[in-house]
């Protein structure tokens, strides 16, 4: 059984601003960074095998720096990227208000890529435990994959779940 700790990245400003961000490549603010600090700190002395990251900057440097804290390094993998939420990139919930419809990337179309890519990792590291740092659309994604209310998720959250035989599956 390969152990997943799926982690929703650092907050960035438009985190704090509620702006939607999708692929926009927005950095860890100050905030972010320590709350990086913290999860690192909180996984120090937990065996952890391997670091696969997103490999949008917010998403890279919160598993850079959980990475350096274990000494584990930082395997980037695009596939795990946020969804692409096409012109309401940088807009807020309030300012979408008058577009009609939605206009990204396809919930399924983004479910298919992130489970594909967790299988991936997981059948690279049979019995392994394997932190995933990803984004909160993501690890929605995943959630709903497994019949589970999907967030919202808070900033350096963990989320544990299972793959085995082929199998994804919730931690209790």
């Amino acid at each position: 059984m390969t152990t997943l700790l799926l982690v929703r990245h650092g907050e960035t400003d438009w985190n704090a601003e509620r702006r939607w961000q999708g692929h926009a490549d927005v950095p860890l603010n100050d905030r972010g960074r320590e709350q990086a600090r913290v999860l690192a700190e909180q996984l120090t002395g937990e065996s952890i095998d391997a670091i696969y990251s997103s490999d949008l900057s917010r998403a890279r440097d919160t598993a850079d720096i959980v990475g350096v804290r274990l000494g584990v390094p930082v395997v980037v993998d695009a596939d795990l990227r946020e969804i692409d939420v096409g012109p309401i990139e940088g807009m807020t919930a309030e300012e979408t208000g008058t577009l009609d419809g939605w206009h990204g990337e396809a919930k399924e179309a983004h479910a298919e890529r992130i489970l594909l890519a967790v299988q991936r990792i997981a059948e690279r590291h049979p019995d392994d435990r394997v932190l995933v740092v990803t984004h909160g659309g993501s690890m929605r994604r995943v959630h709903e994959h497994l019949g589970l209310e999907g967030g919202p998720f808070e900033n350096c959250v963990v989320w544990a779940c299972a793959h085995e035989d082929g199998v994804l599956r919730s931690i209790d």
